[in-house]
């Protein structure tokens, strides 16, 4: 049997006609506090934002578990104008297991329905399964969120289940987690759906 080489992550800028992702630092924080302040962004996410004094904790967070190697958050910048629109990342990062999971993924309301998700999507899944060798790539939506579930099925990422009691919300209600993933057999497909979606 054929050992498979762990995937080695670090950070890196992954660049697009669409969207590019950088990896999230300091210098993000106040053009991310501009995009992050509808409140609409977090009705189905762990944390709010929304509050200025938000972001520094939230920040400070992500920028631990990466050092620890258990995440690496982007800060996303739209293409056209350079303006700082949201933020996604990887964690659950397994890199003997070849697998990660894309997640806390968050953009300004004015970029909703656009490319720009199906953009930087596509920079991350092609990242993982083109450079780092995932064979594994997850995402997870709230089960109440039907909006992210139906987007990420027209992926073609396969539902696979919901965790039930998964997370504790915000504001204190407890969230079951609807689980997809795409695995290595299904990436061409997805990054034909995506190229097509990007080029509309």
């Amino acid at each position: 049997m054929v050992a498979l080489r762990p995937m080695k992550i670090a950070a890196v800028t992954l660049s697009g006609p669409v969207a590019t992702l950088e990896p999230l630092r300091k210098r993000h924080l106040a053009g991310l506090a501009r995009a992050a302040r509808g409140s609409d962004i977090w009705q189905y996410m762990s944390a709010d934002l929304s509050a200025a004094d938000a972001l520094v904790p939230w920040y400070e967070e992500a920028r631990r578990l990466e050092k620890t190697g258990g995440q690496l958050p982007f800060a996303i910048r739209a293409a056209g104008d350079g303006a700082l629109i949201g933020s996604t990342r990887y964690l659950n990062i397994a890199p003997e297991h070849l697998r990660l999971e894309i997640g806390w993924t968050w953009l300004a309301p004015s970029h909703w329905g656009g490319r720009v998700n199906a953009a930087a999507k596509l920079l991350l899944f092609e990242y993982a399964f083109e450079t780092l060798g995932a064979n594994r790539v997850e995402l997870r939506a709230d089960a109440l969120n039907t909006r992210a579930r139906k987007a990420i099925a027209k992926l073609g990422a396969a539902e696979e289940g919901i965790l039930r009691s998964h997370m504790v919300m915000s504001g204190g209600r407890v969230r079951d987690t609807v689980q997809f993933a795409v695995i290595r057999e299904d990436w061409q497909a997805v990054r034909a759906t995506l190229a097509a979606r990007i080029a509309k």
